[in-house]
């Protein structure tokens, strides 16, 4: 379905409540935010002060990655890093030197 900025369809209305629930399963698969959303909810981090996991550079990374190393969802977040390339804070428990070196020694 296309739609233009006015939200409509060729012109047309659309009715978004009309939708069904399964494309919107299917839309959600295809961008993986349904196991996004789970673990992030699920994650330690997000229960806690954010300014621990972004430090200032050459502030501590401690009080973060002691909180990581609880975290049951601690995989999933690396995994989510080194895929989406953040280059900023403590994920899953390494810094982003320590993400660096994982991916050089992947390669």
């Amino acid at each position: 379905m296309r739609l233009d900025m006015t939200g409509t369809e060729w012109g047309r209305p659309v009715d978004r409540a009309a939708q069904t629930d399964g494309e919107f399963e299917a839309l959600a698969e295809l961008l993986d935010i349904t196991d996004e959303q789970e673990w992030q909810e699920r994650a330690l981090c997000a229960q806690t002060d954010p300014e621990a996991f972004f430090p200032e550079k050459g502030g501590s990374t401690r009080e973060a990655k002691r909180i990581c190393q609880g975290c049951e969802v601690k995989d999933d977040c690396l995994e989510y890093a080194l895929a989406h390339d953040e280059r900023f804070g403590i994920w899953g428990g390494l810094s982003e030197r320590e993400r660096r070196k994982l991916k050089k020694r992947a390669v």
